[in-house]
């Protein structure tokens, strides 16, 4: 993870993380599929039927920028009531799920081929650079890999594929704000993180203000709104470190809050 990341480098990381997550919930019983997870509503089948959708639109925003353009339209109308990107896996049984998403799988390791570092890739909201737009996949299994491995009592073996997601984490603090309707604080925020291997990490000039320093899972965690800060070892110095960690959100979509203590 040392060296600059490729979208065939970061493509390849998404194949491990799916993988591991696979592991996990292959030989749930079908009552561990209807567990709830920690995000509201959501179960277990419904955060692999998530991913699966998902993963099935972003090959097709790859192979086909017509058929998603039409998708998209579509899915801005969707008529009857309930969430039309849920509603394939409220219909299926956990195994023909389970075979959905390793095909959607299978269909985005393909087209994920044929992306070079520069290609651009139409979206719901703008288009995203080849290198986002995995490693906005690879965020997306983490962290609803996260919830389900919450709802079993267990977790995700942490790699050092999670300095993807923690460079998203970094880059976004602009969002949280931007997303809030809220100026950006003034100031640089150092970041000094150990990665799940032991290397160090870090963003920032070293001499800012403010810093937030620990593990690269809590980090991740936290920016991922899967953990509220007060859970995790993150020592956060300084307003403007205080406040990003208490806002922080890597993922698009409207402003939304980190869980409570636990």
């Amino acid at each position: 993870m040392s060296t600059t990341p490729t979208a065939a480098s970061i493509a390849e990381d998404l194949l491990d993380e799916q993988a591991q997550l696979d592991g996990l919930v292959c030989g749930l019983t079908g009552e561990q599929w209807q567990l709830d997870t920690p995000s509201p509503g959501w179960r277990i089948i419904e955060q692999i039927g998530h991913l699966a959708y998902f993963d099935h639109t972003a090959a097709m925003a790859i192979v086909d920028p017509n058929a998603f353009g039409d998708h998209v339209k579509q899915l801005a109308d969707p008529g009857p009531k309930g969430d039309p990107t849920l509603a394939r896996a409220r219909s299926l049984n956990p195994a023909d799920l389970l075979s959905w998403w390793r095909e959607c799988r299978t269909d985005l390791e393909s087209a994920a081929t044929t992306l070079g570092d520069k290609t651009r890739v139409e979206w719901y909201g703008p288009s995203m650079g080849a290198k986002s737009f995995l490693t906005a996949r690879l965020m997306e299994c983490w962290a609803h890999g996260t919830d389900i491995a919450d709802a079993l009592g267990e977790s995700l073996q942490a790699t050092d594929r999670i300095r993807h997601i923690v460079q998203l984490g970094v880059i976004t603090r602009g969002w949280t704000y931007i997303n809030r309707g809220l100026p950006i604080p003034d100031g640089d925020v150092s970041v000094a993180l150990t990665s799940p291997s032991g290397e160090r990490w870090s963003w920032g000039a070293t001499d800012a203000e403010s810093s937030i320093a620990g593990t690269a899972v809590d980090f991740a965690m936290v920016t991922s709104q899967r953990r509220n800060v007060a859970d995790t070892s993150l020592v956060v110095e300084g307003h403007s470190a205080i406040d990003w960690l208490t806002k922080a959100q890597l993922f698009a979509g409207p402003p939304s809050d980190p869980p409570p203590p636990r």
